[in-house]
Formats: C-alpha cells, structure tokens, sequence
C-alpha cells in the first residue's frame, strides 16, 4: 500500500490539515517549488515549458471528522461534525482526539445497551447531538488534565490494511487522501520527462466544508485547465444501480452538483484513456461535489474535469478502495500532464 497507508493514517479534519500538509511537502519540495496559500493548501509547481499552459491538479486533504464542544462535568466530550456524516454509522466507533499539543487521546463513541432501548428508540437512529465520547475518565477534571479543549480535532481511529484480495484497500479517509497521493505520484512520475506545461500539484485545504481551500489556491494559480482528484460512490453492494463498481477504473464525472465536466476536455480525456486502454468510467453524482466546482470558475474560468475513485462506504469510519482504480487515476492524469500543450489546450477550452 505504501503511501496510501501512510496518508490514511494521517489525521486531518477542515481547517487542520497539518499533519497532511507536512507529508506532502516532505514528498514533493525535493523535485519542486512548493508554496501556500494563506488558508494553508500547499501547491507543488513543477515548470517543463514557462510559456506552457498552467495545469492544476488538487486533492483536498481534510477527511471528515469532527471537533470537540463541551465536556459534561461526568467527562464525557460532546462535539459537532466537521464535514458530513449520518448518524448511524457512527455509534460505538473508535476515534482518536488530538489535543492542541499534537497530544492523541483514543475514545469511543458512547451508546445505550439494547437491553434499555424503547421501542421508539429501537425504530430511528440517535441523533448526533445525543452522541458523547467515551474517555474512559471519571470527570471533568480528570478529562481536562488530559489536555483536551474545545475545538480539538476529533478522527476516526483505523488500520489501513489489504483485505483478503490485496487489491482490496480497507481504511479511513480515502476520501480524500487518495487524491493528495495521486497528485504526488503524477508529479514524481513527470519530474525527469519532458512536457509543455506548468504543472501544479495541490493539497487544498477545507473542501468538506465548501470547497474552500480550492477557491484560494486557484485564485492564487489562475489555472488554464482544472483537474480534481476525488472520490465517488461506489455503487456495486446488494440492491445497488452498478453506476461505479471498484475494479472497473477511475470515475469520469460528468456532472455533479458543483461542475458540469467541461465536454472538451472530457472528450479529450476519454480519447487518451481508450487509445491508452486505461480503464474508467463515466460517471455523475446528483448531490455532492470536488474542488473542480471552485476551481472552474477562478479568476476568468478554466475548463476543469474531475476524476474520483469509487468508494464503498464514503464518509464514514472505515471505507473500500481498490488498486487498480488508483493506478488508473496516476495513469490518466500523468499521460494528460504528458500530452497537453498550448495548442491543445486552446482547441479544447475554444472548440
């Protein structure tokens, strides 16, 4: 798994991205010119012509999470999302509290026994505001002595593994993670080659929370061409439409409900993916967005695509990538970095 195990272990909710960010920079200040916009995603430039087209590549590197709001004079620590979630996926999970001195602090996610459950309260999930996290403390003082303060950052705690069939990835926050490691990738892939563009690999910051981090850092950029590096629903479980399956190649999103995928570049990119024989997918998502509905309208627009990897089980604790979608997803963006050029980049963005 190497880097992708590594990035999905790494904690990071909206608004406190550091620990992605420091990896990152590690990963790419060697082989390019790395700098930050002031909400803090770093931007990885990489020039093979100076007069070639700027091409920005963006993962987000917030998962989602959430944050610490009060704690009960019992010790148990009450908190609200960062990002979204539904409520019953989340009780009787692990998560991990990081305090404001890099301090981690494991807990639980309290629940009632099923034994003293109504039948009311059998029938409907717990609502979020009735959820605590469990210490393992005596009180209040006791939690506090721990460190921990309103606003801490609150992950799920997972082991990223390989499943039974190692193409299986089994971990938290492939969303987005995977899209941060695919844009280190394209950028370590095209260091010695030769190619007509500014390539500029993003981590953004804030993107479960609005798209944040990708409006500032376009701004900063002023891109010729958008591409985003996402996830999107995987759709192969029992009773599902079979939109997007794992296995089956990178997600081509068509449509969602922050971009319409500009048809140009579409087109382009599917060309290069069936002459390649890469596989993809296309695909579209009724509610849901990436960072390219930021990014293709920055400063005087840029034609923008995005490509999300299928994932079981979005934003929850524990989720299910496969390999070869990955592959796929490094595949077309770094033969797309490869082959663009200002000629090409014209005919699409004018055609």
């Amino acid at each position: 798994m190497g880097m992708l195990k590594e990035m999905s272990m790494l904690n990071g909710i909206p608004g406190n991205e550091r620990q992605v960010r420091q990896y990152m920079n590690e990963k790419m200040k060697d082989i390019s010119e790395v700098s930050f916009d002031n909400l803090g995603s770093i931007i990885a430039k990489k020039v093979g012509n100076p007069n070639g087209p700027r091409i920005m590549v963006a993962g987000h590197m917030d998962e989602v999470g959430f944050m610490v709001t009060t704690i009960t004079k019992e010790g148990y620590v009450k908190f609200t999302p960062a990002g979204g979630w539904w409520s019953q996926v989340m009780l009787s999970q692990q998560l991990v509290i990081t305090t404001c001195d890099n301090k981690e602090i494991r807990a639980v996610i309290g629940a009632k026994a099923p034994h003293i459950l109504t039948p009311e309260e059998r029938a409907k999930p717990v609502e979020m505001d009735k959820m605590y996290l469990d210490l393992g403390v005596e009180n209040k003082e006791e939690a506090e002595k721990l460190g921990i303060k309103p606003g801490d950052m609150i992950t799920p705690y997972i082991e990223a593994i390989e499943m039974s069939n190692k193409k299986y990835l089994l971990g938290k926050a492939w969303d987005n993670r995977v899209g941060c490691a695919a844009a280190i990738e394209v950028l370590q892939n095209i260091q010695d080659k030769k190619h007509d563009n500014i390539y500029f690999g993003v981590g953004t910051v804030q993107e479960e929370v609005g798209l944040r981090g990708a409006k500032t850092s376009s701004h900063k950029i002023q891109p010729d061409i958008g591409i985003a590096l996402d996830t999107t629903i995987a759709f192969d479980f029992p009773g599902g439409n079979k939109n997007t399956v794992l296995g089956k190649g990178v997600g081509i999103m068509f449509k969602d409900s922050s971009m319409i995928g500009h048809k140009g570049l579409r087109d382009y990119v599917v060309g290069l993916c069936e002459k390649e024989n890469i596989p993809y997918q296309l695909t579209f998502l009724e509610r849901g967005g990436t960072d390219g509905g930021a990014i293709h309208m920055s400063h005087i627009g840029a034609p923008s695509i995005s490509f999300c990897l299928p994932v079981r089980y979005l934003h929850s604790h524990t989720s299910i990538v496969h390999q070869d979608d990955y592959d796929a997803m490094v595949k077309i963006v770094t033969l797309l970095i490869e082959s663009l050029d200002r000629e090409t980049v014209n005919k699409i963005t004018y055609q």
